[in-house]
Formats: structure tokens, sequence, C-alpha cells
């Protein structure tokens, strides 16, 4: 098993290296083409999109890492505020499905859980596309709003916060390996306003890892089958996390750093009152088009992460 595993991700890194060069090829061709471009316009628009594709290739070239090529999982949980930060999480998850539209992904919600007033208390997205995970990483940690509060009768400014989850996909049969005998199995009948996502019947699952704790559900679909399968490929997920976040605290250890983790320092800010402003406190790098930003505009933060990142850990 180990053996044929080897092989098929020395096959996936063979293609991924493949698809960079011909990505690079493409691009010198394009940057010697010549073209006739008689208005300053025209030049300065193709110059334009050949410096977006010149930015997304570089950002790609930096995605090296061990699980940079496969889908993600996104968990989003608002924090402490109630409807204020219901509401916030359920806006990061409509940024997120426009991201991945933006990109043409295919994009699902896997598990929602409604917020009482407004919002989404929590909620797990599947986002689908060639490196989804390597470009979503720059994701995890915590986001902070600041607005005018739409649910405050004297529309003060309030701060809320929402914690971002950013999961590699896993490979059951070689990332994590789980012995039935370690699960529980419960059904529950679902729970929110019903619809699309959340069905009333008795179909819901919840599937809890006794060994480390770990609990995944899911409700978004009618069949319990369907939401036992889900909720197993979450909880895949989340141990493969718990394997490489063993493996970082012990690099971390060795090297001396401090490992940040959970509600600790938040990653973002996106700011709409007295101001407009998005900033990454990691990077420094920051708009003022909070509006595009929120509406799945990420590249720039992303591809200003990646870069920072070079020459980092995989």
């Amino acid at each position: 098993m180990r053996q044929l595993s080897a092989e098929k991700n020395l096959v996936r890194s063979c293609r991924e290296l493949e698809q960079k060069v011909a990505e690079l090829s493409e691009m010198a061709a394009l940057a010697i083409e010549e073209g006739d471009y008689s208005i300053k316009e025209d030049v300065e628009s193709e110059l334009k999109k050949l410096s977006s594709r010149l930015e997304q290739l570089e950002a790609k070239l930096v995605l090296s890492g061990d699980y940079d090529s496969r889908n993600a999982m996104v968990a989003l949980h608002a924090g402490a505020g109630g409807t204020e930060s219901q509401d916030w999480a359920d806006i990061l998850l409509r940024m997120y499905l426009r991201w991945g539209e933006r990109r043409d992904y295919h994009a699902e919600i896997l598990d929602i859980s409604s917020g009482e007033e407004a919002g989404i208390k929590s909620a797990i997205l599947e986002i689908k596309g060639d490196y989804a995970y390597g470009y979503l990483k720059s994701e995890h940690g915590v986001h902070r709003l600041v607005r005018l509060s739409p649910f405050d009768a004297d529309h003060a400014r309030h701060t809320s916060f929402a914690l971002v989850e950013v999961l590699p996909e896993a490979e059951e049969a070689t990332d994590a390996e789980i012995n039935p005998e370690d699960l529980r199995i419960d059904t529950f009948r679902s729970s929110g306003p019903g619809g699309q996502h959340m069905q009333k019947t008795s179909s819901a699952v919840r599937v809890t890892h006794l060994p480390t704790g770990l609990v995944a559900t899911c409700q978004s679909q009618r069949s319990q089958h369907h939401n036992k399968e889900t909720a197993l490929r979450i909880l895949h997920a989340r141990l493969l996390q718990v394997e490489r976040a063993k493996k970082e605290e012990e690099k971390a250890k060795i090297k001396g750093e401090r490992i940040d983790a959970g509600w600790g320092n938040q990653i973002r800010s996106y700011v709409l009152h007295p101001y407009k402003m998005v900033k990454d406190h990691r990077t420094g790098y920051e708009v003022s088009d909070a509006e595009a930003v929120l509406d799945g505009d990420l590249d720039g933060f992303i591809t200003s992460y990646l870069r920072s990142k070079m020459g980092g850990e995989k």
C-alpha cells in the first residue's frame, strides 16, 4: 500500500511539473508575441492582462508543498458576540464562495449551523480545483471586522471576529487510516430553518473519533448514507490536520519558534468604518476597495502571502 502511494505521489508530482513547464512556455510566447496595438489603451490592457497572468503563475510556482495541489475544506466559526459575529461568519462564507466562482472552482457547503437571528454559527465549505488548498491556506486564522452594526438601533461601531480553518482534503487510503471500532456514529434531526442545506429529517450524522475526541457532522443531504460519507471525509481531513500540527510543533521545538493556533492574533482586518480598508497583518498588504474583497477578490492577498513564504517550510 505504501509503495503504491509513493508511486501515485510521484506520478502526480510529474504531472504538476509538466503543467508548470507548459504554463511557463505559454507565458514566454505571450511576452514575445508581436501585436499591432495602435491605441495606447489596447497596449495598457494587454500589459495588465499579462501582468495578472504572471502574478498568478508566480504564485502557483511557489505551491510545492505536500498538500498544495489538493482540494480544500474551509471551516468557519463565529466568534463571541452573538448576531454580529454570526453575520460576519456568513459574510466570509459568501466571500469564499465568490472566490471559488471567480476561479471556476466547484464549491459546496458540506455542513452549516445557522444563527438564531441572522448569519451562521459555523459552516464547512469544500472547494474543489487545482491547488485549491495551496491558495486558500493563506486564509487560515482569525479575521476581524470593524463596521457600523446593522443590528444596533444606535448604529454603533462594532468589532467582530471569526475563525477560518483551512484543511487539505485527505486521501483516506494513505493519509489517515481509521479503525471502525474507534468511531461512534450518532444520527439526529437537522436543526435550523430548513431548505437546500438543512433538511428537517433524522438523516443528520455525527461521527466521533473516540481516541482523539474529534467530531465531524453533516446534515446537508437528505440521505443519511451521504451525510455519513461526508462526515467521514471531514473527519479524515481533521485527523490529517492534527498529524500535520504535531509535526509542525516538533519542528518549532527544534528551531525554538512559537506557533500561534486557534483564536490567536487576527491575520487580517476588514475596516468598513470610519474608513474602508482591508489589511493583512502578516504581510502588510492592504487595499481600500473592501467591497471587492468581500465579493471574492482575494488574489492580491493570496499572492502576497505566498511570496512571503518563498523559501519557507512546505
